[in-house]
């Protein structure tokens, strides 16, 4: 873990760092299991390339759990120093995943709705 302890005293009455980091525990949580259900449904009946996308949808969802636990315990020592926490890149990246394993999810469901 890192080196800022984690402090005994609520500092945030707020609790906005808590809030934002189970926000992006469920996130990752989500896409995981989308990603399963999408590997699983290409898997039975479509081509290998959709399965792929499932699977890398879940190791990227299983990275950004790993990323939003580390970045927790990194809040700390900001938050209490009174510096900004914020990642935009981070939000970037995860927003641009997003759309695209949406749109992949998408193309899915337009496949499965013709081919059935």
């Amino acid at each position: 873990m890192s080196g800022n302890p984690q402090p005994t005293t609520v500092f945030d009455p707020g609790l906005q760092h808590e809030r934002t980091a189970l926000a992006w525990e469920r996130t990752a949580i989500a896409s995981m299991v989308a990603g399963l259900l999408m590997a699983r449904y290409a898997s039975l009946s479509l081509h290998f390339f959709f399965t792929f996308i499932g699977l890398a949808q879940v190791v990227a969802g299983a990275g950004l759990l790993l990323w939003s636990a580390k970045h927790y315990d990194d809040l700390h020592g900001p938050l209490r120093s009174g510096d900004s926490p914020i990642h935009p890149t981070a939000a970037r990246v995860v927003g641009l995943g997003a759309v695209c394993f949406t749109g992949a999810g998408l193309v899915l469901a337009v496949v499965i709705a013709v081919a059935g």
